[in-house]
């Protein structure tokens, strides 16, 4: 992250005027208090009926704009995320942006033999140490779904893996409210205590409800939870345009706000000021293949209205990075996950996840996430901006040097080389001779070389033994 006060003009991106703005947010509160959400969980339900809002028979709950309104004032506009250690290493919120991996893949790409598998739970542990190593990943997430344990069974392990591979902080999901007690158990051991953890929150929890307008039993069970231990959640739908939600992008980005605010209303009802981050998921149904695009042109305008609307409302926002539609690393997943990781960036998105995903979300790369380390690297200089005083304009120096001299021999150069030259590690800038004499590799073949590297070299800092053996307890009892 760059500290704001390190910024002379922060360097930003828009694509919707404020009436357009204001226009999004009259429809967002028309769909919640003229159309509803369905609830099919009871508290949730209940809580609603208690704070005024008009519930229909079939479940239909009709949610008036001032409740609305009021629940968005009372949820938090930052939120303080700490690693494994209780180290603050987070500020979501205000245009703070960091980025992390992502959850749940169904395959994993093997870097030496260019082929998938199903994932496993060791696909879990190398993806949190490669994460751990990488200085620009800024939280963790599972990045396979173990197809080696019963699902109900694999999000908690996940979760303990991802513990035991990296200080840095999780972001999980979770099959059921059980599930979720548990990892916020294993949370409070490595906390030493729930008052700890309120105070220095380790993980966020990840949820969604189903689109269009349907909150099921499971989530809203799920993002109670969260809002009664003070977890940080996330509840981002995820409508895709043309088929659960409108193909147009305003109705596409309408909608899905509708949909997180429903869950944002039950949460501060729950308990009133708890840690909130909005977002939306805003796929895009390919007419042409019938495949949902993470990164089709409509999907990137739809999750930039999004993101300056989490500004508008003084909210954090859950947000994306670093994916690609290609089904190998190539030129096209390079592209496309660096154009999305350099929108997310200027535009001041918070929590962006899913680095290293391929071929639509269902694939994942470790070498796309040591590449993708460096493109962070490279946008988080951009975004340091162009400051601008007497010193940085050099006027004297330009005297000294005048037509004759150079600015090699300068104090000046030397003194501002390393704050203002960017130096990759990956990408390369050698000449062709150069670059051939060693070895004529191309940017994916310097990242398979550093992720080889980083396994058979990095060790995570291990958690002590006494809280390990607590965890190990915790996990063999669950059923």
């Amino acid at each position: 992250m760059i500290p704001v006060d390190e910024i002379a003009m922060r360097p930003t991106i828009s694509f919707l005027a404020r009436e357009d703005k204001e226009k999004i947010h009259r429809a967002v509160f028309q769909i919640l208090n003229e159309i509803g959400m369905k609830i099919l969980q009871d508290e949730a339900l209940a809580l609603l009926k208690d704070a005024g809002c008009r519930v229909a028979k079939d479940r239909m709950v009709k949610i008036p704009g001032d409740l609305v309104q009021q629940c968005i004032e009372s949820a938090p506009n930052h939120i303080p995320m700490y690693d494994r250690q209780g180290k603050q290493v987070m500020d979501l919120g205000g245009h703070h942006s960091y980025f992390g991996t992502g959850s749940d893949l169904i395959y994993s790409l093997d870097s030496k033999t260019g082929q998938r598998h199903p994932c496993v739970l060791e696909d879990v542990n190398r993806a949190a140490r490669v994460a751990d190593a990488l200085p620009n990943i800024d939280f963790i997430m599972s990045f396979a779904h173990p197809s080696d344990f019963a699902a109900r069974r694999a999000y908690l392990l996940s979760f303990q893996s991802m513990a035991g591979n990296s200080i840095k902080p999780i972001v999980c999901t979770a099959a059921n409210r059980d599930d979720l007690s548990e990892m916020w158990q294993v949370s409070r051991i490595l906390r030493d205590g729930e008052s700890a953890l309120r105070s220095k929150p380790y993980f966020i929890y990840y949820g969604e409800p189903i689109s269009p307008l349907k909150y099921p039993v499971e989530s809203v069970d799920k993002l109670l939870f969260c809002a009664e231990k003070a977890i940080p959640a996330i509840f981002s739908p995820a409508p895709i345009a043309g088929s659960t939600a409108p193909m147009t992008i305003a109705g596409h980005v309408a909608q899905g706000l509708a949909e997180c605010f429903c869950g944002l209303v039950i949460h501060q009802l729950k308990a009133k000021g708890a840690p909130f981050i909005m977002g939306m998921g805003p796929a895009v149904l390919d007419m042409m293949t019938s495949q949902c695009s993470y990164n089709a042109p409509e999907y990137l305008l739809a999750y930039m209205a999004i993101v300056e609307m989490s500004h508008y409302y003084d909210l954090p926002n859950w947000g994306y990075a670093g994916t690609s539609d290609s089904q190998i690393p190539d030129g096209q997943a390079t592209f496309e996950a660096g154009l999305l990781t350099f929108l997310s960036a200027m535009a001041g998105s918070n929590l962006n996840h899913d680095v290293g995903y391929l071929d639509f979300g269902r694939t994942g790369s470790l070498e796309m996430i040591v590449v993708l380390d460096e493109i962070i690297d490279q946008v988080r200089r951009l975004y340091r901006g162009i400051p601008v005083d007497d010193e940085m304009l050099a006027v004297d120096v330009v005297k000294e040097v005048g037509a004759e001299g150079n600015f090699l021999t300068q104090r000046h150069t030397l003194n501002h080389l390393r704050s203002t030259q960017w130096q990759p590690k990956l990408i390369s800038r050698a000449g062709y001779e150069k670059w051939q004499s060693s070895g004529s590799t191309s940017l994916l073949d310097r990242g398979r070389e550093k992720l080889q590297q980083i396994l058979q070299e990095h060790q995570p800092v291990p958690i002590a033994d006494d809280q390990a053996k607590q965890i190990q307890e915790l996990v063999d009892q669950f059923k």
